[in-house]
């Protein structure tokens, strides 16, 4: 009788006991698979990145008013004119560009036709000194604004250095 009770024990403690046995042998997977965790043989597809969306108007318009407000003093008045003209122009242009049945000349009249448009509306709306710094900038570009500054700067140096 005691003997039938250990044996039963020792085998209630072993069926009790296998799992976690199994589980430190098999790396993990308590249900078999003496081997660890399997990988697939198929494999994964690689997640492709976003293509990067061309930017609004709105977006182009806001990165080009710090640059403006930068070398034009504006009111938030003049602001908020020069900014809606400046995002209608460029989502006219925009669509232009978007527009396959138009030949390089009529896109290049189109272009022409929309920045007169675009002056007009300027002038009408600022003040002359602003109009005119406004339409010398956007002539100019920054980079040409960025080496005149540089150049100012080097000729500063170069008289500091010569003292």
């Amino acid at each position: 009788m005691y003997s039938k009770r250990l044996v039963l024990a020792t085998v209630f403690i072993l069926f009790l006991g296998i799992s976690e046995m199994c589980a430190q042998y098999g790396y993990g997977n308590p249900y078999g698979s003496r081997y660890g965790r399997q990988r697939s043989s198929i494999p994964q597809a690689q997640t492709q990145p976003k293509e990067e969306e061309p930017p609004t108007a709105a977006e182009i318009t806001e990165s080009i008013m710090p640059k403006i407000k930068e070398h034009i003093e504006l009111s938030a008045f003049e602001e908020a004119i020069v900014s809606s003209v400046m995002e209608k122009n460029i989502q006219k242009r925009m669509h232009i560009q978007l527009m396959e049945e138009l030949t390089p000349e009529k896109k290049k009249e189109a272009f022409e036709k929309v920045a007169k448009d675009q002056d007009e509306e300027l002038k009408n709306s600022l003040p002359e000194e602003k109009y005119l710094a406004l339409t010398e900038l956007l002539e100019k570009g920054e980079k040409k604004f960025q080496k005149e500054k540089k150049k100012g700067k080097k000729k500063k140096k170069n008289k500091k250095d010569k003292s």
